[in-house]
């Protein structure tokens, strides 16, 4: 399991990263496109750590939401 945070992007794109993954960004049309995109990122991601055998980050990510 992984957090992972969606936001509009340019062009009508919707963007989806995985703060425990530095660098592990994906995009869609959709955010349903957006979150499998992501979830496909994140397999990759691991697997690319796990095959160069480096460890996987744990997900110590946590959100907040702040009214100003």
């Amino acid at each position: 399991m992984r957090q992972v945070i969606i936001y509009p992007g340019e062009d009508g794109y919707w963007v989806a990263e995985c703060p425990s993954l530095p660098g592990c960004v994906s995009q869609g049309k959709t955010k349903e496109e957006a979150v499998n995109n992501i979830k496909e990122a994140i397999k990759g991601y691991v697997a690319a750590l796990e095959q160069d055998g480096l460890p996987v980050p744990e997900d110590r990510f946590e959100a907040l939401l702040v009214a100003v």
